[in-house]
C-alpha cells in the first residue's frame, strides 16, 4: 500500500517537499498538496510591484503549472485539522494520511494594531503590495514612515529593503528632498545575527538620510490625525504610511490545538511535532530561525531526508542545519548578501557580502531555477 503524504501549504515549504517526493518516489507515493490559493509568488516580489518595476501579473507563478508526477494538487480552503488522526477536512473534502507535514506560513493580523485596517497602507500580503503601489506613487511630499508592528516577521530585511527602495524611488521622482523617511523596527538592529550587515544598512540609511528608529513597534495609527503612535507612547505624523503587520499562525491551526504561544512547536532538528507522524515547516513553525522562504525550503529538504529514509526502510533521516542566505536590496541597483547559521555554534553567527551588481544576477538566479524546478517556467 502507497505510503499516503499530506502537505498543507504550497508555498516554498510546501513546493519544495512536494517535488523531492515526487523525484524520490515518483507515483510510487500517494502525496497531496493542498492550497487555497491560485498562484504562487515569491515574498520580494511584492516590492518589486509596489514600487512599479513589475506588475502584479508578471510575478504570479500558477499553480497550475505545477506537475509533478505522484504528487495531487488540490485548490481547496482547509477549515479544519485533526492532527491526532492526522485528518484535514476542507470546502471540498476530506483527507486522512500516514503522514501529515504543516507549511500554512503565517498570517496577518491588521485588528491586532488599531487604526491599521482603516488607513490599509500595509505592504506584505500580495493585495497590501498592489494597493499601496498607487499610493507609492502619488506620494512626492512629505513624511513617509516605514513601520513594523511586531516581531517575529518575515523576511526581517524587507522593511529595510522597502526604505532604500522608497529613497531610489523619490529619487528618480525628482522629489527625494520633499519627503522625509523614517523606519521603525522592533529589533535592536535591522539584521541582528549579522552586526556586520546591520552596520552596512544603518550606513545606508546614514548616507541617504533615511532616520533609523530601533526597537521600538508600532502600537497603532491615528489615520484621522495622520500619526503613527509607537509602543513608547512618543508620535510620528505621516503622510504616507508602509506597513508591516503582526504575524500570527493561521486561525484553523490555532483551533487545532498544535499551537503553543502562536506558533507550532517542532524539534527544531527534525521539524517533527508532539502528534505522530506530522511535521511543521516553514512560517508556522517555532525553530528559532527566521521566517524566510529559504529557510522553510531547507525545513523541506530536512523532512523529504527523513521521510525518504523511512519510506525506504533504510538511509539517514535529515536534520535541518538551520542555515540559508538571504538577500538585501540596497538600492541603486545593487544587492548584498547575509549568509546566517543558527545551529551549528553557541550563538547565531552572520557573514556579510557587500553589494555588488554580480549578486543581483545571483537573486535572479535564486528565483529563475525554482522557477523553473517547481512550475516548469
Amino acid at each position: 500500500m502507497k505510503t499516503r503524504v499530506l502537505i498543507l501549504g504550497a508555498g516554498f515549504g510546501g513546493l519544495e517537499l512536494s517535488t523531492l517526493l515526487s523525484e524520490a518516489f515518483g507515483d510510487e507515493v500517494d502525496v497531496t498538496l493542498i492550497d487555497k490559493n491560485e498562484h504562487f509568488i515569491f515574498g520580494y516580489s511584492k516590492l518589486d510591484v509596489m514600487f512599479g518595476l513589475k506588475t502584479p501579473e508578471a510575478v504570479r507563478l500558477p499553480y497550475r503549472n505545477f506537475v509533478k508526477t505522484g504528487v495531487r494538487f488540490l485548490r481547496q480552503t482547509i477549515t479544519a485539522i485533526d492532527p491526532g488522526a492526522r485528518r484535514v477536512t476542507t470546502d471540498a473534502g476530506s483527507y486522512e494520511a500516514d503522514v501529515m507535514v504543516v507549511a500554512l506560513g503565517a498570517d496577518y493580523d491588521l485588528d491586532a494594531t488599531p487604526g491599521l485596517s482603516d488607513e490599509g497602507s500595509e505592504f506584505y500580503s500580495e493585495a497590501g503590495a498592489e494597493r499601496m503601489r498607487g499610493m507609492v506613487h502619488d506620494f512626492s511630499k512629505g513624511r513617509a514612515v516605514i513601520g513594523v508592528s511586531a516581531a517575529p516577521y518575515k523576511c526581517p530585511p524587507a522593511p529595510s529593503e522597502c526604505a532604500l527602495l522608497l529613497h531610489d524611488h523619490l529619487t528618480k521622482k525628482g522629489v527625494r528632498g520633499r519627503c522625509e523617511i523614517t523606519l521603525v523596527l522592533p529589533l535592536g538592529s535591522p539584521v541582528p545575527p549579522s552586526p556586520e550587515t546591520s552596520r552596512a544598512l544603518v550606513g545606508a540609511f546614514s548616507e541617504r538620510g533615511i532616520k533609523f528608529v530601533p526597537s521600538r513597534r508600532v502600537a497603532s495609527l491615528d489615520p484621522g490625525r495622520r500619526v503613527t503612535v509607537l509602543d513608547d507612547g512618543s508620535e510620528l505624523p505621516y503622510d504616507l504610511f508602509l506597513g508591516v503587520p503582526k504575524h500570527r499562525a493561521p486561525k484553523v491551526v490555532e483551533e487545532s490545538g498544535m499551537a503553543e504561544d502562536g506558533w507550532v512547536p517542532v524539534n527544531p532538528r527534525t521539524l517533527e511535532t508532539r502528534f505522530p507522524g506530522v511535521y511543521a515547516v516553514g512560517d508556522i513553525a517555532n525553530t528559532g530561525t527566521p521566517k524566510a522562504g529559504v529557510f522553510a525550503e531547507a525545513a523541506a529538504r530536512a523532512v523529504a531526508a527523513s521521510l525518504t529514509a523511512r519510506i525506504r526502510g533504510d538511509g539517514q533521516s535529515g536534520a535541518y542545519t538551520g542555515a540559508g542566505s538571504c538577500y538585501i536590496e540596497f538600492g541603486a541597483g545593487k544587492i548584498g548578501r547575509v549568509d546566517v547559521d543558527f545551529f551549528s555554534g553557541p550563538s547565531p553567527r552572520g557573514t556579510y557580502h557587500e553589494p555588488s551588481v554580480a549578486l543581483r544576477s545571483e537573486k535572479e538566479h535564486f528565483g529563475s531555477s525554482r522557477r523553473a524546478r517547481w512550475f516548469g517556467l
